[in-house]
């Protein structure tokens, strides 16, 4: 059985294909596109997972859509019934779109599916699934789990914007649903846009910013206590009533009624790229534990409802780990599995999942290590040939290896010396996470990283943690965490015994003092709070990257190293040889490796000009 899994048409499209229920394939349109979070039709990624496979779309059983575009509409036209007049300046704006392109959603399909090749439209099954039953499908299909709670998060689908469901075998049901306006996942949004980040990008930033907050200031716990009495009412199951009156996301163009936030909180809306302040942070902080605390009501809803032993989660919120990691320190599960891919790109392997087990109705053998996802290695690969092709148009100066051990080596000791590497292997990751082959890499123990990484490297806000990629067996010599986190998705602590102890006042202290002491033997990525967001490295999922750290530890004694995404601020993580090399040549990099090529910055033609290599990005 052979099924295209499709997401698009809001952010983050994708596609993924699957053949008897193993997930052959699964990428993001951005990659390929170059515009990061795109809601465009999904047409390259799936031309490249239907390559993938060797599938023509003649062949296919279904082709599947991650949500009801008919019971959406119906939601829109309720929404601006029920608070009518509000809204009518965003529905004579959203209309339209409606009624000429998502209310014919199946011709749609057809048409952009026609431009990659001919077929039979007569032929070809079409299906449908609710939203978050793709979302729940995305997390327990590929999970080990024979049963499990599933707990999806999000903005919002058609109706519903968080659910409670079950897992057993190939059966998936859902067992409680929160509706559509009150949204955990518009909530965050509504803080994000109201701190000046970017809504459906910048929510992780805000994440990061919590921890500069005060946990103890009056000024905190005045807004966690503003928050919880006139924004949001938050019942003991989860679920969550958001006062309207605060909010603009129903019927307007914006998230927030600013007038209304500002005499609340004292401040107004932050413009993006302004200047940080306390309240800004303490106010991040606030809305952070608020989501905490919603999200682990719900994990215990979860719990209750179902009896499970282990949870599944997706839905965008699923990628605040920090809310994840309060759940594993709850221990209400046993185990925990979170779709690498959690938002709305991950719908489509859900979509084409749930058609597989519950539509189709075929039985499901989960896996006997740790998932499906293959370490969520799903992407394009590029052979020695596109790797030299690309080098040979660019004049690019390359030493290729024929040993990967001497490589490895030779990469280890620019790492330990303090340089930053570009590392480039195998298949590109499915997700927003890069985990090892799509990744800028540097030396945790370096006191400089971090700095240099934000601003000379990424070129984006300095207050923008790091993440450690960590050998699996070495993981509870780094951190507080008994279990494995290979998606990037779990926050824990650093151990105490390598933690040095804060100055008197710490708290205090201006916001960037606070940033630049040095809190561990790893302070490229230990937060403010001691805390990390931790990816630990597998060998029977990516030898390479295993082989890497390992070799870096029999060089310094730290199996770990600093892990970010290969790519710069408001750019889609790279894809190609060709744009590893775009990025290496815009940036400060000083090594980059694609395959068993290593590329010296200072040998390139022309590389102290960087300005011919720079391309400007929609910041994000």
């Amino acid at each position: 059985m052979k099924i295209l899994g499709l997401s698009a048409f809001y952010h983050d499209s994708a596609a993924a294909i699957l053949q008897d229920g193993q997930i052959l394939a699964a990428a993001q349109e951005e990659r390929f596109t170059r515009k990061k979070h795109t809601a465009e039709f999904p047409s390259q990624a799936a031309r490249y997972c239907l390559d993938f496979a060797g599938f023509s779309i003649n062949e296919l059983d279904a082709v599947v859509f991650y949500d009801k575009p008919l019971l959406k509409f119906e939601r829109l036209l309720e929404t601006y019934y029920g608070f009518a007049p509000r809204g009518v300046v965003s529905f004579m704006a959203s209309i339209p779109v409606w009624l000429r392109e998502k209310m014919f959603l199946k011709r749609v399909i057809h048409e952009e599916l026609g431009k990659i090749e001919e077929y039979d439209r007569h032929r070809l099954h079409m299906l449908f699934p609710e939203h978050h039953l793709s979302h729940a499908a995305s997390a327990f299909f590929p999970s080990r789990f024979k049963e499990a709670a599933i707990l999806t998060i999000d903005g919002v689908g058609e109706w519903a914007t968080s659910t409670i469901g079950f897992g057993r075998d190939h059966t998936i049901e859902i067992h409680k649903e929160l509706h559509f306006p009150h949204s955990v996942g518009l909530l965050y949004s509504a803080f994000t846009y109201y701190l000046g980040f970017v809504v459906n990008s910048g929510e992780y930033k805000l994440m990061g910013l919590a921890p500069y907050g005060n946990p103890e200031g009056a000024a905190t716990r005045k807004y966690i206590a503003l928050i919880r009495e006139h924004i949001v009412d938050i019942k003991e199951d989860g679920s969550i009533w958001l006062n309207q009156d605060y909010f603009n996301y129903a019927t307007g163009l914006r998230m927030t009624r600013e007038e209304k936030w500002q005499q609340l909180f004292g401040f107004p809306v932050r413009k993006p790229e302004s200047p940080l302040e306390q309240h800004h942070c303490d106010l991040g902080y606030a809305i952070q534990a608020v989501t905490e605390e919603i999200v682990l009501k719900m994990a215990e809803e979860a719990q209750r409802l179902t009896g499970a032993r282990n949870l599944c989660m997706a839905g965008g919120v699923a990628l605040n780990c920090v809310a994840n990691g309060k759940i594993i320190k709850k221990r209400l599960f046993d185990d925990i599995f979170i779709q690498p891919a959690a938002g709305d790109a991950g719908g489509a392997l859900g979509a084409a999942l749930a058609a597989h087990h519950i539509y189709f109705g075929q039985e499901r053998n989960p896996a006997p290590t740790m998932d499906a996802m293959q370490g969520a290695f799903l992407g394009p690969e590029y052979s020695a040939i596109d790797i030299e092709l690309m080098a040979r148009k660019n004049k690019a100066v390359y030493h290729k290896y024929t040993s990967f051990t001497q490589l490895v080596d030779e990469v280890a000791d620019l790492l330990a010396s303090g340089q930053v590497v570009g590392w480039m292997q195998g298949r590109m990751e499915f997700g927003p996470r890069a985990l090892g082959n799509r990744s800028i890499l540097g030396d945790a123990r370096n006191p400089e990283m971090q700095k240099k990484l934000n601003l000379k490297i990424k070129y984006r806000e300095s207050f923008r943690p790091f993440a450690p990629s960590v050998l699996d067996e070495d993981n509870t010599s780094f951190f507080e965490l008994d279990m494995p986190s290979p998606y990037m998705l779990l926050i824990a602590d650093v151990v105490s015994s390598r933690r040095r102890p804060l100055p008197d006042h710490y708290h205090d202290l201006p916001l960037w003092e606070r940033l630049y002491h040095q809190r561990s033997d790893v302070p490229a990525i230990t937060h403010l709070d001691f805390s990390a967001r931790i990816q630990t490295v597998h060998r029977e999922t990516n030898e390479p990257y295993w082989t890497l750290l390992r070799r870096f530890k029999e060089k310094t004694g730290y199996g770990l190293l600093v892990n970010t995404s290969f790519n710069v601020r408001g750019e889609p993580i790279i894809c190609t040889p060709v744009d590893a090399y775009k990025c290496f040549m815009r940036t400060e990099m000083d090594y980059l490796v694609i395959g068993d090529y290593l590329f010296v910055k200072t040998e390139q033609p022309n590389y102290q000009d960087t300005e011919n290599w720079k391309e400007t990005f929609k910041l994000d």
